[in-house]
């Protein structure tokens, strides 16, 4: 397996070149967005979507089938960090979509540097996927590597960006200028059935830098967050530490945790899943709070 010549600091999560969110005087109708989409795809002539089942590589992947038929592949790769739910609804958007959609085994949990968790964690799981992506182009004769990255991915610490970067990745949203609201608009526009789903990172965004990413504790998370699911949470994060569980929730969702049925069910699953405590973040769900802790703080190893 191939490896990258390097990890990077949280300086390094630029893409050079990339263009940024637009303020909304200055926002594109979806219908113009989508036929730039459709041009750049069809210059591309053949591409490996790198296909999660979110709604930002959903809709490359869409537009790629509808661009370039059999010479458009969605790869989903599968490992201890995709959660089953997550696994089984790209499949199925994939067959709705009519796109030729492969599972792949991914083992980013076999690299070292992954298992540590440091804040380059992410560098480490991406660069196990373009391993993969960069071998079946190779043997399909494929022209080109795709991913959903969009323009306000850019502002965050993402040090797969850099994984992308190296391994020679396009990112066409970003190209384009679409921000995550275009995305959206435009998937719309598509029919897409998931253009309002909320964000799904990865099980290992659960658990604290530092702490040693494991089987056992994707496997907890994932229980658990299906449980929450089943309660009816449609916005929720198990935060890992220890035998503690931090719940986020949507703001507007913490009161119905505390009715006194549900708290109960919600207290039982946490057990049920080898917690002994089960909290309410109160500042609820947040896009990035996994890297909160980043600035000055220093990292403990708990193996």
């Amino acid at each position: 397996m191939s490896r990258e010549p390097h990890s990077p600091s949280p300086s390094d999560a630029t893409v050079p070149g990339a263009l940024p969110s637009r303020g909304s005087p200055d926002r594109l109708s979806p219908d113009l967005l989508l036929e730039r989409l459709r041009g750049l795809t069809r210059e591309l002539g053949s591409a490996i979507v790198c296909y999660s089942g979110g709604i930002d590589s959903a809709l490359v992947l869409a537009v790629s089938h509808e661009q370039l038929a059999h010479a458009a592949l969605g790869l989903t790769a599968v490992s201890p960090s995709l959660a089953p739910s997550e696994r089984e609804d790209a499949g199925r958007l994939a067959a709705s979509i009519g796109a030729r959609h492969e599972f792949v085994d991914s083992h980013e949990i076999d690299r070292p540097e992954y298992v540590a968790n440091g804040p380059d964690r992410c560098f480490h799981c991406k660069s196990e996927l373009y391993d993969i992506a960069r071998r079946r182009r190779d043997e399909l004769g494929f022209a080109h590597i795709l991913n959903g990255t969009n323009a306000d991915d850019l502002g965050d610490y993402r040090p797969g960006l850099e994984a992308a970067r190296l391994a020679g990745i396009r990112s066409p949203l970003v190209e384009l200028g679409f921000d995550k609201a275009d995305v959206r608009a435009v998937a719309q526009l598509l029919g897409l059935p998931i253009w309002n789903k909320p964000a799904a990172a990865c099980l290992s965004s659960r658990i604290p830098y530092g702490t040693a990413v494991t089987r056992e504790r994707l496997s907890q998370i994932a229980g658990f967050e299906q449980d929450l699911r089943d309660l009816g949470f449609s916005q929720a994060r198990v935060r890992w530490h220890g035998k503690i569980a931090r719940i986020e929730l949507a703001v507007a969702e913490l009161p119905r945790a505390l009715e006194p049925e549900r708290r109960q069910r919600l207290v039982a699953a946490g057990k049920r899943h080898g917690f002994n405590y089960v909290t309410l973040d109160l500042e609820g769900y947040r896009v990035g709070s996994h890297n909160e802790v980043l600035p000055g703080h220093a990292l403990r190893v708990i193996q």
